[in-house]
């Protein structure tokens, strides 16, 4: 006689009838011990007796089951999920056969199906990896830039945005500020100020924030490339963006250190506001570095000095864009019009690009080839609509403007429908003087003199 296969309770089970078979047990506690009735025991015992260990193991191993759902009937649901399916999930599958195709098979035994068939990955098959990445070997040589939003000051005072530079060589701590939200302008002011203390890194690291990559690489309009990568551009930084969390994961448990450690602090400073809060991060800086920077692999200072005249520096820290000069000297900006002063160098831009700048603190300028144009505004509206669209990280500012424009005055009425115009009645009565019918008689009488002369 072979091998025999059996399972661990089949096993169990013979154990325990040949203890019953020698009578050092007897079938009561043996059916305590394998949870069966006293009779069942004694069933088992008889066919252990008469056949054996192996007569104890399950008739139906090895054979096929009878509640087996036919092969034909598997491969025309695989066929099917893989001709129309392909990119669906097993249940939403499973849900789709029954309803398209009178086809009705449990999400389960799809998932299996579809499993064999390659077409799905189980969770474990999915789960991707990251290695961890090496670092940088010198100071100044790449910086991790990220914007943590979370509630700084715990309720005590408005929500706002931590912008965090950090450095990938030491994990120190270059710059903290906090702004009212992710823009660019923020970016500006951070970046600014990062420049002044520590020179032109060799390259920014971020995520793909609409503030660092163009969203659509394809488009038509626009050069491909964000203000701020503009900006960086001029100062002959580069810019690269993380295609995922964990690859720039200094900044982000760097992040998460801060939302622990930075809130306490302010907490027991008593800090409540954005300006109190700034001017308590250098202190809090330098705790931080000397605890938790390391030194790096190489001591060089890969920081370079400005490559532009500091006076210079807030020309190219700006929005900026250009603007199409119509036949009148006017053109839109920021759903406002320009009206261009007339002199002798404005009258020769008509069909003509001017240089738009936009400063942090909310000056215009329009220039052409460098040279400062005058203008005025000749409609302006700076209301927050219902229709505007507000990126998420901006949302927290614009609310707050939203709500100081509705403390200042009233809402305007504004009328709704589709009817443009709403008779109002005069009180006059039509005469007919103007009808179809007297208009006609003055034509004939008109026609009748002129006959007569």
């Amino acid at each position: 006689m072979g091998w025999v296969l059996m399972s661990e309770r089949e096993l169990n089970r013979v154990e325990v009838l040949s203890q019953v078979n020698q009578g050092r047990m007897t079938a009561t506690n043996a059916g305590n011990v394998l949870g069966l009735s006293r009779r069942q025991v004694h069933r088992l015992l008889k066919t252990f007796q008469s056949g054996g260990p192996a007569a104890i193991r399950h008739k139906a191993r090895g054979r096929v089951s009878n509640n087996r759902i036919d092969p034909a009937v598997r491969e025309f649901a695989v066929t099917l999920v893989r001709e129309n399916y392909i990119d669906f999930g097993p249940t939403f599958a499973a849900e789709k056969l029954d309803e398209e195709h009178g086809l009705k098979v449990s999400r389960e035994t799809l998932r299996k199906w579809m499993q064999d068939a390659g077409i799905w990955l189980s969770r474990k098959q999915r789960r991707t990896f990251h290695q961890p990445r090496l670092r940088r070997e010198c100071y100044g040589e790449l910086i991790q830039i990220d914007g943590s939003d979370h509630h700084w000051f715990e309720g005590r005072g408005p929500a706002c945005t931590l912008l965090v530079f950090i450095d990938d060589a030491t994990s120190t701590l270059m710059h903290l500020e906090f702004v009212t939200s992710e823009s660019t302008f923020s970016y500006f002011g951070a970046l600014e100020a990062y420049l002044h203390e520590h020179g032109r890194p060799v390259a920014f690291y971020s995520d793909k924030h609409t503030v660092f990559r163009v969203p659509n690489q394809a488009a038509k309009s626009g050069h491909g490339m964000t203000q701020f990568g503009r900006a960086l551009n001029e100062l002959n930084i580069e810019i690269l963006c993380a295609n995922s969390s964990q690859a720039k994961g200094r900044v982000e448990r760097a992040n998460r250190t801060l939302q622990d450690r930075l809130v306490k602090e302010l907490r027991l400073a008593g800090i409540s506001d954005m300006a109190a809060a700034n001017a308590f991060l250098p202190a809090f800086m330098e705790r931080y570095n000397a605890k938790f920077a390391k030194a790096p692999r190489r001591p060089d200072n890969l920081h370079r000095p400005l490559n532009t005249e500091p006076d210079r520096l807030a020309d190219v820290l700006c929005w900026r864009d250009e603007r199409y000069v119509g036949n009148q000297l006017a053109f839109s900006y920021d759903r406002q019009r320009i009206i261009l002063a007339e002199n002798e160098i404005t009258r020769g831009l008509p069909g003509k690009y001017v240089d738009s700048y936009e400063f942090p603190d909310g000056r215009l300028e329009f220039r052409w080839k460098g040279v400062s144009l005058p203008y005025s505004v000749f409609d302006k509206d700076q209301r927050v609509t219902h229709a505007a669209i507000t990126e998420n990280k901006h949302l927290s500012a614009v609310l707050e403007h939203i709500k100081a424009e509705q403390d200042k005055a009233p809402p305007k009425k504004r009328r709704v429908g589709k009817q443009r115009s709403i008779y109002k009645p005069t009180g006059r009565r039509n005469d007919g003087w103007n009808s179809l019918a007297a208009r006609r008689a003055k034509e004939a009488r008109k026609a009748s003199q002129g006959c007569d002369i």
